[in-house]
């Protein structure tokens, strides 16, 4: 794969005149950055565990309590992409700081609501604002750090944090919603976001501004309602069925409107999405990558923390410490893979070799059964999942912004959101039908006595791990066809304004 960047980028001496200050202020950078994206990703998770105490404070039905989860979802996918290319458009620096002002102000919001509809808005909001903040992180990091070595470590640390926000999300949801309130797992957004705010003040150089890209109006307002449209689609099957008229409609509504997109991108003079940007198998197969990272990760939280609290009766603080394991395999992996292991065997072999690992240690976790033990029967499974997923992580989020030129980095970023939260949306919708089906087709030729009842459970949980370790397998294959086992092209440095 050639270094070259895919506009005009300058020459690689020309590029490190662009880098932030000095080598320690651009890894105090990475720091602000690696906040908010803590902020962002544990908060997917954060609120889950919350949420019955906070149906029971407020007293919505069950039939409401998704819209906490899916107006968040629906907010986040659709606005991705458009958030991108603000960046792009308004600059980097000034958008991450929007987002963060506006998730804290969402957050205060949902915390002191008095009402479902006031927690749904609160939550609608948050999800615009991570909108900006998710892709402005992602872009800042890849324009701050260009230089090879400097590069793989800062995207090791930042994999690490996106990977693990997750885990810690539900630990500290327990620990919050046991030992205070519900309200302060949004509450605990303004610490991350103030401390993100300040640094980012202090720390990030302010963009000089060379040529301003033209935003894509058609192309933004048809990719937003078609991305809405898939994620509501796929969320409204869990209340509904795949038959439902509204879920069939919203999916084919969604798919069209996404190929009518790629028409229109291929076709105006200022795309929102250049297409040239997915076209490069080493970017191309590392988008699909992170989908497919999306999907299997969400069948790890949700389904194994159904079967951790409701099957074997841990408590909510147990259940996040179970997750720990994992996080430490996700950090070692994240921040050893980029130096050790990248450069000698190249990305396609680490991929490919990292969902193999995550897969068995899902595999491992199918044999879970109502008497397992934590550290015969859950323990290793976590730590393998933990190690495939670091691996996979740091290499993909280095490769789908390999090459970039720094007018398209916004965008870049947020595609890898987009194909996280999209892979996400499918595999809830889709593992919750294969748990359910599993439970009943156990329970079918059997006596629904407790135990029974119990056992189909697990059942259908241990169904839905299946189906994520069959997804990683399915990556590994993606990645071995797909990315070239090249050396990754850096991104192209952001031109700042010298103090």
């Amino acid at each position: 794969m050639s270094t070259t960047f895919d506009r005009g980028a300058p020459a690689p001496g020309k590029t490190d005149s662009g880098r932030r200050g000095s080598h320690a202020v651009r890894w105090w950078v990475l720091v602000v950055l690696g906040v908010a994206q803590l902020m962002v990703t544990l908060d997917a998770t954060v609120v889950n565990i919350a949420l019955p105490a906070a149906q029971h404070d407020l007293g919505f039905s069950d039939g409401s309590r998704q819209w906490v989860i899916t107006g968040y979802a629906l907010a986040f996918g659709s606005l991705l992409l458009l958030g991108g290319r603000l960046g792009d458009l308004f600059g980097r620096r000034t958008t991450f700081v929007t987002g963060l002002i506006g998730f804290a102000g969402a957050s205060v919001l949902g915390g002191a609501a008095g009402s479902f509809e006031i927690l749904v808005t609160a939550r609608v909001a948050q999800g615009l604002f991570a909108a900006l903040l998710a892709p402005a992180a992602l872009s800042l990091l890849s324009v701050t750090f260009t230089h090879p070595s400097e590069r793989a470590k800062a995207f090791g640390i930042f994999s690490a944090l996106a990977g693990a926000g997750g885990a810690i999300g539900l630990l500290l949801g327990g620990m919050l919603t046991e030992w205070a309130s519900w309200r302060w797992v949004m509450y605990v957004n303004v610490v991350f976001a103030a401390v993100a705010l300040v640094g980012a003040v202090l720390l990030l150089a302010k963009p000089a501004v060379t040529e301003r890209p033209k935003l894509d109006i058609p192309g933004t307002i048809v990719v937003s309602a078609a991305l809405f449209a898939i994620v509501y689609g796929f969320a409204h099957v869990e209340s509904t069925s795949w038959t439902d008229p509204v879920t069939l409609g919203s999916m084919v509504v969604g798919v069209v409107l996404l190929a009518v997109f790629v028409w229109l991108e291929s076709r105006v003079a200022h795309p929102l999405l250049p297409l040239r940007i997915v076209l490069d198998r080493t970017r191309g197969g590392s988008f699909l990558a992170v989908f497919v990272i999306g999907m299997g990760m969400f069948s790890i939280f949700l389904f194994l923390t159904y079967y951790l609290e409701a099957s074997i009766g841990y408590s909510p603080i147990k259940t996040g410490l179970t997750f720990l394991p994992m996080v430490a395999g996700i950090v070692a992996a994240s921040t050893t893979v980029p130096a050790l292991l990248l450069p000698r065997v190249g990305p396609k072999v680490v991929v490919s070799a990292s969902f193999l690992v995550a897969a068995s240690g899902m595999a491992l976790l199918t044999r879970l059964d109502l008497d397992s033990g934590y550290v015969a029967h859950i323990m290793p499974g976590m730590i393998l999942l933990g190690l495939g997923l670091g691996g996979v992580m740091t290499t993909a989020f280095q490769g789908a912004t390999a090459g970039i030129h720094h007018e398209d980095s916004g965008v870049a970023s947020a595609l890898i959101n987009t194909g996280q939260q999209v892979g996400g949306s499918i595999s809830t919708a889709l593992l919750t039908t294969v748990a359910s089906s599993a439970a009943t087709d156990y329970l079918s030729s059997r006596k629904p006595d407790a135990l029974t009842v119990a056992q189909a459970g697990v059942e259908g949980y241990t169904a839905t791990l299946t189906w994520g370790a069959g997804f990683f397998v399915v990556g590994a294959v993606l990645a071995a066809f797909l990315i070239p086992n090249a050396p990754l092209a850096p991104s192209e440095g952001e031109p700042v304004i010298a103090h």
